[in-house]
């Protein structure tokens, strides 16, 4: 993850996270926050957050088969049916453009 510039404004911490440790991972979490010139705190947020993003980022992806994936894609290329709603806001003028679509 890149460092933030020195002149980028840090984001107010107002909330507080206690937890524990062996001597052992204290001992790794202060080596590696040593060995990448950051204190304890930005070293071990920093990896938390990292790792909290891959695992969140996991949940907005899925997997289908190839016929699950096929049946998606054909639900995605019909036609939808029309509705007296559906007519009407295709009929209205776009908000993008200058002509009526």
């Amino acid at each position: 993850m890149p460092r933030q510039a020195a002149t980028e404004v840090r984001a107010s911490k107002s909330q507080r996270i206690n937890l524990r440790t062996s001597e052992r991972q204290e001992a790794i979490l202060r080596r590696a926050a040593v060995a990448t010139d950051r204190t304890m705190t930005d070293f071990i947020l920093d990896s938390a957050v990292e790792r909290a993003e891959r695992v969140l980022a996991d949940r907005r992806w899925f997997t289908a088969t190839n016929e699950q994936w096929h049946e998606f894609q054909r639900l995605l290329d019909a036609p939808l049916a029309s509705t007296k709603r559906f007519e009407a806001l295709v009929a209205r003028k776009s908000p993008f453009s200058a002509t009526q679509q």
